[in-house]
């Protein structure tokens, strides 16, 4: 095999592309920011017990695991972010009020989690704890939506459901963990003879409700149809006012609703969220409330929040044009040195052409030339 083969769903990253990646990693960070969100850098590898404890089992498999060298211990290369951060407002922060921060930086993944998907995306995402009112969530999403418009996702589509509906339905029911799975991953493919089956020791009142749930899906009426159909189980009536109080945020968007779709059930404790882009095969943001994520840390307080991951985001919004610059000759000559420095202090991107390399390709786009013009040197229009 070539040296220079890469393994499978790993690849370079080339100029153009890469400066479309840098500029929307720093416009997201910005945009963070401007909603107080403080910047963490949390490391790529840590202990797998620190790594995959709580929610963060469910990454098992899509962990790289490798031996310390040093200590001997098993460590993982991180497949998400959110559990190390939940780490840091546990521990190292431990502020007793409310904490906003962010991220963005590599994650790996043993095998692709969607088809034609990177092992090594790059995880943005941002994280407010302290708050359990549903303000939180309406940020979190509020975020999502403004990271994506920066990035040039004009249109877009919010999904939105919530895991505590299929808690309620089950209140007092006894299910062992492998049945609740099984059952959640039929209701997330809406396969009602699954349902059917695995439901039949259940109360009739559950299985119903239950039965229900995968055609409970589209637009706002699909609430309305919710509390006709499961109104009689406690709790669910809040649960949809809180969906459409949460929709009605987002009105200048298209809103619509799965009440049956359960990915992350492990790790969501409440609204789920995701954002689609006409004509994406995936989803471009997700992220909703997840209160139990720092209990594994010794704090279990409310939490809320996204991640996206921009390399797929670049993948789908229009290739950014070649950047601008400034041509300049390459000669031993203090003015012109003078006149370079100066341009680049100012923001300019100005490249010195080589002797002998004047026709080479390039990744700029040369729209003015540095030129000696009476004795002086002048930026002129190409």
């Amino acid at each position: 095999m070539s040296a220079w083969i890469l393994p499978d769903h790993v690849a370079d990253v080339l100029p153009s592309e890469a400066r479309h990646i840098e500029e929307l990693r720093r416009g997201m960070l910005d945009t963070a920011r401007s909603y107080g969100y403080e910047l963490v850098i949390p490391p790529m590898l840590e202990h797998l017990d620190s790594l995959l404890t709580g929610a963060g089992e469910a990454l098992s498999l899509q962990t790289f695991k490798l031996v310390d060298q040093l200590s001997g211990r098993s460590m993982g290369l991180r497949a998400d972010t959110t559990q190390q951060v939940a780490r840091i407002d546990a521990h190292l922060l431990n502020r007793p009020g409310v904490t906003r921060l962010c991220y963005c930086g590599p994650v790996l993944h043993t095998r692709p989690d969607k088809p034609h998907a990177t092992r090594e995306p790059l995880q943005f995402g941002a994280e407010i704890y302290g708050h359990a009112g549903l303000e939180a969530d309406i940020e979190a999403l509020t975020l999502a939506v403004e990271c994506l418009h920066r990035a040039g996702i004009v249109k877009m589509t919010i999904d939105l459901a919530d895991v505590r509906i299929v808690r309620c339905l089950l209140a007092g029911v006894q299910v062992s963990p492998s049945v609740l799975r099984d059952l959640h991953g039929a209701l997330a493919r809406k396969d009602l003879t699954e349902i059917d089956r695995l439901s039949q020791p259940f109360p009739k009142a559950s299985r119903d409700g239950l039965m229900a749930l995968p055609g409970l899906f589209g637009d706002a009426s699909v609430l309305d149809r919710a509390l006709r159909v499961l109104s009689s189980f406690p709790g669910v009536t809040d649960l949809v006012d809180e969906l459409k109080r949460l929709a009605s945020a987002f009105s200048d968007q298209t809103v619509t609703f799965d009440l049956a779709d359960l990915r992350g059930y492990s790790y969501y404790s409440g609204v789920r969220f995701a954002v689609f882009a006409p004509g994406a095969p995936d989803a471009m943001a997700r992220g909703g409330r997840y209160d139990e994520v720092g209990a594994a840390f010794g704090r279990n307080r409310p939490a809320a929040g996204f991640s996206l991951d921009i390399k797929q985001i670049v993948g789908v919004v229009p290739a950014r044009s070649l950047q601008t610059a400034i041509r300049a000759p390459w000669v031993d000559c203090v003015a012109v040195n003078q006149a370079v420095i100066a341009l680049r202090s100012q923001g300019e991107t100005v490249v010195c052409i080589l002797p002998g390399h004047e026709s080479d390709a390039d990744e700029f786009n040369f729209d003015r030339e540095l030129v000696e013009i009476s004795g002086r040197w002048t930026v002129r229009a190409i």
